[in-house]
């Protein structure tokens, strides 16, 4: 029954992905009003517009290159390359191994690349650019960089040798986590400590935001901890101590989206990489 279900997301609706896009945000904007971590004293709806609209930009970018990505799957499957069709594993192991290549290369590495490459961390900051992290921040990328995200996707279904059942999943699995690790919301300490054993918890990546390096470099993970722990990205500094935001980049406003869109190609903006 199990494994019949997870099939299933092979030929799941579109609008079966946007309501758990949409049901996501909305259970998480609950919660981060009854239990938040930081009690902002913010308008919360001009907030969420700004990274609504990116989210829709995101969404966008990610439908244009759907047909791509059905395509490469087919076609690793056809051609037996990628991981899956060398390995040849049972299910269960199918399903873990392809969702830690997927979060390795689809998210964990491009988010590290975007760190490290100036060009890209520039379209990268406009993430970082959010002075109230929460739920909505989650799908706060430059459309630019949404590009970026959808090509080491694209990477990582041929890679992996992903059926398409298992790239839904993984897709439909990244936005939820991500709307979780980003939300504003405060966990007791033990139960965030054993989330994140096994996933990325809020406080965990709460410290990736700091408003400065070398915590800003930190916890790339999306899904999975592990990369951060074996890559020796991992920080432990507690999230209560956080500062949302980039010093670099003090003065702007993070809620204006023509300023958001067009500061990746400001000359005049020193990107501090």
């Amino acid at each position: 029954m199990f494994q019949k279900f997870l099939l299933g997301f092979e030929n799941i609706p579109s609008h079966y992905r946007a309501l758990i896009l949409a049901g996501g945000l909305t259970i998480f904007w609950l919660i981060e009003g009854a239990i938040p971590l930081f009690r902002h004293s913010y308008n919360k709806w001009k907030h969420a517009g700004v990274n609504i609209f990116f989210t829709i930009t995101t969404i966008i970018v990610n439908f244009a290159f759907a047909l791509v990505i059905v395509n490469a799957s087919r076609w690793s499957i056809a051609h037996s390359f990628g991981v899956l069709q060398w390995l040849q594993l049972p299910f269960w192991a199918q399903l873990l191994v392809g969702l830690l290549v997927l979060d390795l290369i689809g998210a964990y590495l491009i988010h590290l690349i975007q760190h490290k490459v100036k060009w890209m961390w520039r379209f990268h900051m406009i993430h970082h650019a959010d002075n109230y992290v929460d739920t909505t921040t989650a799908n706060r990328h430059h459309p630019v960089e949404s590009v970026f995200r959808a090509v080491f996707t694209l990477l990582a279904v041929i890679i992996c040798g992903s059926p398409m059942w298992l790239v839904m999943l993984y897709q439909s699995f990244s936005v939820l986590l991500s709307q979780f690790n980003h939300a504003n919301i405060h966990l007791p300490h033990w139960l965030d400590k054993g989330l994140s054993f096994i996933i990325v918890s809020p406080d965990m990546h709460k410290v990736h935001h700091h408003f400065k390096r070398p915590d800003t470099d930190t916890n790339y993970g999306n899904i999975f901890p592990f990369w951060d722990w074996i890559f020796g990205t991992y920080s432990n500094t507690p999230a209560n101590k956080v500062q949302y935001g980039l010093d670099i980049l003090e003065g702007r406003n993070p809620n204006s989206l023509v300023d958001q869109l067009k500061m990746p190609f400001d000359g005049n903006l020193n990107a501090g990489k």
